[in-house]
């Protein structure tokens, strides 16, 4: 059987790993690279694409015809990519069916068959450097990719020519590389991870060799290329103010520029100053500048700070304080700058690393430090490659006792009644998990249910992300006869599975939740962001809607009642029973439509009159219903 390769499939760079005699380690390629730049180039319709560093040294000659960071579009919607995703060298645009497309000689590609490029490099480079074909393989995402994003992912593994075995989240990968599975029992661990477009923050504690995710915060589009675009804008900034020429600013421009912006702050993380320089970028014109690290932090230090609240969050959700903490460790290519590891080290109250010990503590005699340690004892580039091999290993067999629970980092639910949201997998849930409700119809007669599938935190189901929608046919009933279950099921690749079924006829629906057209991708942040500012608007619409929909069926069944005994009661009890259903009418009225709430208490007040008054009425109902039923009995017997 084929060796299980490991693969971190970055934002700007590409890794592929193995575990050899109990070591894993990065693949080199032929000339010896370990890490693959995720870009590809086409030279014409019907080449093959330059791939890696081919594809990057000819990326500033031909900017246009050359993709980088499309893992930032993978698994998106045109309709959702904002402003500053689009500020690439090469077209963006909405394919037929609403996907992120990039159009280029005539073709549209998708971000997954960009991916699938990068990937077939690395799949290449491995099966020359093992001497065997390598057609498995363990791919990470960040933690913070919903399912969309999770199945595109897998999509361009397999259109690659690899069965994923795994998806997992980088993080989790991470301290697998870490070795902090020789921790002591019960520790806990930070993993803050920066890359070049994606940042997250897990929380993860060790239990019997078992590595539990606590909680997970983060941010699909924050990482280094946003150092990158601001560090670009400051240099364009300065090139405006000794040459005003607008011509300058060209795609060609501006990809040097770019290039050039990344070799300076790479080298300012071991310098304190270096020179910007870009002979003629026009015919003209020549640039040059001294740029110093203090300047650097100065001009990026705004966008490392948006961090921050992810770390807090994180920590909150895992019901945590920084120093309940053992260890913070770091993941990235953008946590070599110095900005960044101070920073941390100043958020989380960190101890010095202690080299000796390799960032590992052992042994009860050890004492505990005012702060966790911030290991720093891996190269952040590799981590999570490493990891990844390390996972690949455990599924062939070859480790054993560690094992890795994930979460998912949102709720999920359907919409019910009213347009609420019915949570079924709590936010933070560790997967594989599976869960279900049962459900039943709001109307007589009704025929099929739609299934509305959600993702958030929000109460009403307009809030959240839609998932999906599907429709589960039935028998024709009065409401609240038929019983539909519902079951969510997310897999160990964190991928969603809905089955709806019928419990009387057995029918049933299985949908894998995968399409991208069907996900509104917006950023996890937002969404958890607006669940705590509106969290007393949300509890208020919801105690809203269900005190509405109670009245509602009140009313109904109150009108029915009085129609079917109209004989039967006194037409001075109709008039007050009339008068008391105004009231209920009345208190409905003050519903404020965009808000999706009223007078609560002017409702509910109305509705406890409503029960009071009908007390008769309910008991001549139920006296007539007893009465029926005992004449049945008696014509049975």
């Amino acid at each position: 059987m084929s060796k299980i390769v490991g693969i971190d499939l970055g934002t700007t760079n590409s890794l592929v790993a193995t575990v050899d005699s109990g070591i894993p380690y990065v693949i080199a390629d032929a000339d010896g690279r370990r890490l693959t730049p995720s870009v590809v180039h086409w030279a014409a319709a019907d080449a093959n694409p330059f791939v890696g560093n081919a594809a990057n040294r000819v990326r500033v000659l031909k900017p246009a015809q050359t993709v980088y960071s499309v893992k930032r579009f993978i698994g998106r919607r045109g309709a959702e990519i904002s402003d500053a995703d689009k500020q690439v060298s090469y077209p963006v645009a909405s394919g037929s069916h609403g996907e992120v497309v990039i159009p280029m000689f005539g073709k549209e590609f998708s971000a997954e068959d960009i991916s699938a490029e990068v990937l077939k490099k690395l799949k290449r480079d491995a099966e020359v450097a093992l001497g065997e074909s390598v057609t498995r393989a363990v791919i990470t995402v960040p933690a913070y990719f919903n399912d969309a994003q999770r199945q595109a992912t897998k999509r361009a593994g397999e259109l690659a020519g690899f069965t994923v075995e795994r998806i997992i989240n980088e993080p989790t990968a991470a301290a697998l590389a870490y070795g902090l599975d020789k921790l002591k029992e019960k520790s806990k661990i930070a993993v803050y991870d920066l890359g070049g477009g994606t940042f997250d923050l897990s929380i993860l504690e060790l239990n019997e060799g078992v590595f539990q995710v606590l909680s997970t915060n983060g941010n699909t589009r924050l990482g280094g290329d946003d150092l990158d675009r601001v560090l670009v804008e400051f240099l364009w900034q300065r090139i405006a103010s000794v040459s005003p020429k607008s011509e300058i600013r060209n795609p060609q421009s501006t990809a040097r520029l770019r290039e050039a912006a990344e070799v300076a702050k790479v080298k300012l993380s071991t310098e304190t100053e270096i020179e910007v320089s870009l002979p003629f970028l026009t015919p003209e014109f020549s640039f040059s500048h001294r740029l110093t690290r203090a300047e650097l932090e100065s001009i990026t230090g705004e966008t490392i700070l948006r961090t921050r609240p992810h770390c807090l969050r994180a920590l909150a959700d895992a019901k945590l304080d920084a120093r309940d903490l053992d260890q913070v460790i770091l993941v990235g290519g953008q946590t070599r700058m110095p900005l960044v590891r101070q920073l941390v080290s100043e958020w989380f109250g960190c101890a010095e690393f202690e080299e000796e010990r390799g960032g590992i503590r052992l042994g009860e005699d050890y004492h505990k430090p005012s702060g966790p340690l911030l290991n720093t004892g891996q190269n952040p580039d590799e981590a999570v490659a490493l990891g990844a091999a390390i996972q690949a290993e455990i599924l062939s067999g070859g480790f054993k006792n560690v094992l890795l629970l994930d979460v998912t980092p949102l709720s999920l639910g359907i919409e019910t009644f009213g347009g609420l949201m019915n949570v079924i997998i709590p936010r933070n849930s560790t997967i594989p998990v599976k869960a279900g409700e049962m459900f039943t119809t709001a109307m007589d007669h009704q025929r099929s249910m739609l299934i509305h599938v959600l993702q958030g935190e929000r109460e009403r189901a307009k809030d959240n992300w839609s998932l999906g929608r599907f429709t589960l046919e039935f028998e024709s009933a009065p409401r609240g006869i038929p019983r539909v279950g519902v079951q969510f099921e997310i897999d160990a690749n964190g991928i969603l599975h809905v089955l709806a079924r019928d419990t009387r006829t057995g029918k049933e629906m299985v949908v894998e939740m995968k399409s991208a057209v069907d996900v509104d991708d917006a950023a996890v942040t937002k969404m958890v962001e607006e669940s705590v500012k509106h969290a007393f608007d949300d509890l208020a619409t919801r105690r809203w809607v269900e005190a509405k929909l109670k009245a509602d069926a009140l009313l109904a069944a109150t009108r029915k009642g009085v129609a079917s005994s109209a004989s039967e009661l006194g037409a001075e009890y109709s008039t007050e029973i009339e008068v008391v259903l105004t009231l209920v009418e009345a208190a409905l009225a003050t519903e404020n439509p965009a808000t999706s709430s009223g007078d609560l208490k002017q409702l509910q007040a109305a509705c406890a009159k409503l029960d009071e008054v009908t007390k008769p009425l309910a008991d001549l109902l139920m006296d007539r219903a007893m009465e029926a039923m005992l004449r049945k009995r008696g014509a049975i017997s």
